[in-house]
């Protein structure tokens, strides 16, 4: 096989790492690639999801497009769905512990996350080996864990910065939590990984398993951690459960709509991570006095959708939002909501609607002033409607139906 050049490496090094934040170490992942080069052998690229809601979100997808760049240069992915993890509970960069889940809802939310993840990675079968880290982590016996967390000690697992930050402030952490990292890093060892991707609040996790692979007499993965990207609320980590989020199974008005929602002080964390455009460009759509911020947004906003739904859809995405929101319009493509009877709560009328998920949301929907009927402010939680057919209901700034009556 032919040597690579080092114009060829500073390339492939510039593309693997945009955005990351810090990688442990640059040097060991040069070494790679040069003897990867040589040898022709696949490096695999762990990456690692727990099932932890239904869909994927762009924030996750900010690991996945790096992990395609390395299947484009030839290596092979291999996606650790975490069906036995996501039974323990993570803290996942915050203060309290996740939720454990049920099988059921584990196994459904694999399911759409294969899914999901296949319209970033290339899914050929020598590209992408998907693995579930119940594979090895069930057939564990007692005495295995022991050994397992007999590889590090105690002041070294409150050196996880949320681990120290709860403790200080007298918030429980279970013991069940430290077994995390362990068994997070174990996978790691089981595949045999060479690198692995995962954002910055899974740092810790990922350095564990080096450790752990050094222990085990393998060679160190090398780990790539990338920022987080911030949800639409311009303060926390993007989240399903936080509502804060951008599905990729979004609606190309739905996500265009969402992406223009952002503070303008997220274009460039959005831009870098979520995006292609290339640093000057950023720096042009990042700059008020160059780029009017509106503009900028609305060039972020096309972007993202192409990548999910394509030029085409992008374009009239922004060109119903423009209708929409710039000219004070309506949308032409609404759904129906059906209405029986003379007239009826306007809170149970928006949770029919499927504009909250629950009365307490449509109530507080109500009193922030984002609830309207044909153009009028609907204020009071307790009020009762009685709209004509075709009249158009609206929630917030981006969702819209129109009543049918039975």
């Amino acid at each position: 096989m032919p040597e690579i050049t080092d114009t060829e490496l500073d390339g492939q090094i510039a593309r693997l790492t945009r955005g990351c934040e810090a990688v442990y170490t640059e040097a060991d992942l040069r070494a790679r690639l040069v003897e990867a080069a040589k040898t022709g052998r696949q490096l695999r690229i762990k990456l690692g999801l727990d099932p932890t809601s239904p869909d994927i979100h762009i924030g996750h997808v900010v690991q996945l497009r790096q992990v395609r760049k390395f299947q484009d240069l030839g290596h092979r992915a291999v996606l650790i769905i975490g069906d036995y993890t996501a039974r323990i509970g993570d803290p996942s960069g915050t203060n309290k512990t996740r939720p454990m889940l049920t099988g059921d809802a584990i196994e459904a939310n694999a399911a759409t996350y294969v899914e999901q993840a296949g319209t970033v990675l290339d899914t050929a079968p020598e590209k992408l080996e998907i693995r579930r880290n119940s594979e090895w982590l069930a057939d564990l016996s007692f005495a295995d864990v022991i050994r397992l967390t007999s590889q590090m000690t105690v002041a070294r697992m409150m050196e996880r910065d949320t681990f120290e930050t709860r403790y200080k402030a007298n918030v429980p952490i279970g013991v069940h939590e430290f077994l995390y990292p362990f068994v997070q890093g174990y996978d790691s060892v089981c595949i045999d990984a060479d690198v692995e991707l995962g954002g910055t609040d899974q740092t810790f996790n990922n350095l564990v398993g080096r450790q752990l692979m050094e222990n085990a007499g393998k060679r160190p993965q090398v780990v790539m951690v990338f920022p987080l990207l911030v949800g639409l609320d311009g303060e926390q980590k993007m989240s399903k459960s936080k509502d804060n989020y951008v599905a990729v199974t979004d609606a190309p008005a739905d996500m265009f709509g969402k992406v223009m929602s952002i503070p303008d002080t997220l274009m460039e964390n959005y831009a870098l991570l979520a995006t292609e455009l290339p640093p000057e460009r950023i720096a042009e759509l990042a700059d008020p006095e160059r780029t009017h911020p509106r503009e900028a947004k609305a060039t972020l906003a096309r972007e993202i959708v192409a990548i999910y739904h394509g030029a085409d859809a992008a374009d009239a995405a922004a060109a119903e939002f423009d209708r929409v929101f710039a000219q004070k319009d309506v949308p032409t493509d609404m759904p129906e909501v059906p209405l029986a009877g003379e007239a009826m709560g306007i809170v149970e009328l928006i949770t029919a609607a499927g504009f909250a998920d629950s009365n307490s949301a449509a109530r507080r929907l109500v009193s922030q002033n984002a609830v309207s009927l044909d153009g009028e402010k609907i204020t009071d939680p307790h009020a009762h409607v009685a709209p004509p057919d075709g009249a158009v209901l609206r929630v917030g700034k981006r969702r819209f139906g129109r009543i049918r009556r039975a």
